[in-house]
């Protein structure tokens, strides 16, 4: 009879722990949950406050970062769920079952927005670029045709870069002169290039335009105005050179820009601005306003992302101060029957640019008569064709184009 071997390994009594995992076990799973944690808090608040905007802070950077980069933040989320499935399965079972679960689901949540945004691009007939979208995350790097003075009041040079379509004989092409966005007192035109070159690429010339720039001693709301209308006119008189049809010259830009430009092209057409110098420029064809702020006025009292401080340094004070000054630059105060037909585009996220306030112009705009077209871009915050290949600003450029091209029509 034998005796069984008393060194021999016997199973483990119900309720005794096995044998600990190894070193490099265990400093896997802490790792595995530590970044898990961290990726997984991150996604959490991106995606939801994409689609809770009201939630603090988390409302602030989700519609910019699950808005521009839905597709970016669904592998993110991906990557916060594969991490937390491994501490699950090395041992730390509830925490990581938990966050694998809301990983997941963010993941879905981001994907979600992104087929959302597929899906308003296909309904504007973008041809839609699903390299860019991965691979264009800033503004391209294009350069201008060609670069030109075409101002230079007080001695400050004005530049504008054109963009300019292939030449086809006996063929003139519509334009837009453009406006870059900043507040009123920053950036220039070359945040323009992206758009300035795809229009290009596409039958329309662009003229990106600098204006004076406000600061804290330097309001420029009796200025800009004027540097617009100039840029105007300069494109205008010099249409024959760069093969661009006169009559089919349009007025637009972006936030600020979009705001100035609406501005400008409304006083044009009601004659309340002329040309500081020679000429007055015809009133453009049409005109763009992009996440515009309708109302300067408005801009001051609801202090949004620093649009307090720019209409300050835009108008030299508040509107207690220079009630006149707040009427005068606002594209509210120039309403009336027989303005040019306008494009307003914003994103419906917008903060600073809010959707109601950019739709209630357009709506006020239609009452008098004017032809208005009015979109508003899903999951879309301020300034949403900054990130160049988002499904937000390929379509934003496709609502664009189709704008000037039936305007040339």
């Amino acid at each position: 009879m034998t005796t069984p071997d008393s060194s021999a390994a016997s199973p483990a009594r119900p309720g005794r722990p096995g044998p600990r995992p190894g070193r490099a076990v265990r400093v896997l799973r802490a790792a595995s949950a530590v970044l898990a944690s961290f990726l997984a808090f991150l996604a959490v608040a991106v995606v939801l406050g994409a689609y809770v905007p009201s939630i603090p802070k988390a409302g602030i950077i989700g519609p910019v970062l699950g808005g521009q980069y839905p597709f970016h933040m669904a592998l993110f989320a991906l990557v916060a769920a594969g991490l937390a499935a491994l501490a699950w399965r090395a041992g730390l079972v509830r925490w990581g079952r938990v966050v694998t679960v809301v990983s997941t689901l963010c993941t879905v949540g981001a994907l979600v927005i992104g087929g959302i945004q597929f899906q308003a691009a296909r309904e504007a007939g973008v041809d839609i670029s699903v390299g860019e979208v991965f691979t264009e995350l800033g503004y391209p790097a294009v350069k201008p045709d060609t670069t030109e003075t075409f101002a230079s009041p007080e001695g400050e040079p004005l530049q504008v870069d054109a963009y300019l379509p292939a030449k086809e004989p006996g063929k003139r092409t519509p334009a837009v002169v453009l406006a870059h966005a900043g507040g009123f007192h920053t950036f220039d035109k070359s945040d323009l290039r992206g758009t300035g070159r795809w229009l290009a690429d596409h039958g329309v010339a662009v003229f990106a335009v600098d204006y004076r720039l406000a600061g804290p001693d330097r309001p420029t709301w009796d200025k800009a105005p004027q540097d617009l209308v100039s840029a105007l006119g300069w494109v205008q008189r010099n249409a024959d050179a760069y093969g661009v049809d006169a009559a089919r010259i349009s007025l637009g830009g972006m936030s600020a820009g979009g705001t100035l430009a609406m501005n400008t092209a409304y006083r044009l057409h009601n004659g309340t601005i002329q040309a500081a110098e020679g000429v007055t420029p015809a009133p453009p064809a049409s005109v763009i306003g992009f996440y515009p702020g309708t109302d300067v006025a408005q801009m001051w009292e609801e202090d949004v992302a620093g649009t307090r401080e720019a209409a300050e340094m835009y108008t030299g004070g508040t509107p207690q101060q220079y009630p006149d000054r707040y009427r005068e630059v606002s594209p509210t105060s120039d309403v009336r029957p027989g303005l040019p037909r306008t494009l307003l585009v914003v994103g419906d996220r917008d903060r600073s640019a809010r959707p109601e306030t950019v739709t209630g112009l357009g709506e006020a705009l239609r009452k008098q008569g004017v032809a208005v077209e009015m979109r508003e871009l899903p999951f879309a915050d301020h300034a949403f064709d900054d990130v160049y290949g988002s499904l937000t600003s390929q379509t934003s450029r496709q609502i664009l184009l189709d704008f000037l091209l039936a305007d040339a029509r």
